[in-house]
């Protein structure tokens, strides 16, 4: 009996060893190097996890700047500059400041504008209700209204309005993480530098309708007139597709197409209110009232005579 469990005991310790000894040629055969610049990148990063990079997470991102030759097609749009310039810091590399990017919210159609005739009752998420018909209003391009963009954002950079019922997008807090740009199945939602001062002009309409069908449906739509086109004198706007785009690179904010457009479908955001220039009728009526005081004050001059 001491025989067969002594043999047991060197048979399963033999074995034990075998196995180890496999198993540490296997590891050091095939362990992969890891880089440890990458943990230092990591840690120079938000931790966001967004995506908003191209990438599923932060730590895959860092691996691929850790790879790649220089950063400039890389870019950490929640960190921003600060954050790639920490992590060029890391790796010695260069990386050259890019302009702050913010969700833009390309759909004015508000319920004022843009009637509804029909009523949807089904799943409350906008890619659902884009797959089953083309909205509860004749536009069939407009914001769906059910805030599936407002759900993706994971900053607390946006809300729905319930007057408008269209999301509005806070953007000190808006990071350009891109989430409710792929959230949106209408594609209403762009990335558009932040611009000089945060102002901004843009077309808020993605509407490919005809002049007459568009305007019936929206009355706040682009109908594709190319008065702004005319206007612009800086190669800023194109029209295609009967739909207006202003080029963010090429615009120097002059507003000169906001004033022409006849549907009011450019968005100037956080410039100074514009001066109310008075009509016709009360520059008349000014200058009638200037000239009988004129009046006056000659009559009152020659009775002191």
């Amino acid at each position: 009996m001491n025989g067969v469990v002594i043999a047991t005991i060197i048979t399963i310790s033999s074995v034990g060893i075998i196995a180890a000894i496999i198993l540490y040629w296997a590891s050091q055969k095939f362990k992969v190097f890891e880089d440890p610049r990458i943990d230092e990148v990591e840690d120079a990063l938000p931790s966001a996890n967004c995506g908003g990079c191209g990438f599923p997470g932060c730590r895959p991102f860092a691996e691929a700047c850790v790879k790649a030759d220089d950063l400039e097609d890389l870019d950490c749009p929640v960190g921003g500059n600060e954050t790639m310039m920490a992590v060029a810091k890391v790796l010695g590399k260069k990386v050259s400041e890019k302009a702050k990017m913010v969700a833009v919210m390309k759909c004015n159609g508000a319920t004022q504008f843009r009637k509804k005739h029909t009523e949807y009752d089904g799943a409350l998420n906008c890619t659902i209700q884009h797959n089953l018909y083309g909205g509860e209003t004749a536009c069939q391009y407009g914001c769906l209204g059910l805030g599936e963009c407002v759900d993706a954002c994971g900053f607390d950079a946006m809300y729905m309005d319930p007057e408008t019922e269209l999301p509005v997008i806070i953007e000190d807090m808006c990071t350009a993480c891109g989430a409710c740009v792929e959230a949106c199945p209408k594609d209403i939602i762009e990335l558009r530098p932040v611009g000089k001062k945060s102002k901004r002009i843009f077309v808020s309409c993605v509407s490919h309708e005809k002049a007459g069908p568009s305007k019936k449906a929206c009355s706040v739509a682009c109908i594709g007139c190319g008065l702004c086109f005319k206007e612009c004198k800086y190669d800023a706007i194109k029209i295609e597709n009967v739909l207006a785009y202003i080029d963010p690179i090429k615009c120097v904010l002059c507003r000169k197409c906001v004033v022409v457009c006849p549907t009011s479908a450019i968005w100037e955001v956080n410039f100074p209110a514009r001066k109310v220039k008075p009509t016709i009728e009360e520059k008349t009526k000014l200058t009638e009232i200037k000239e009988i005081d004129l009046i006056k004050t000659a009559k009152v001059n020659s009775k002191k005579r």
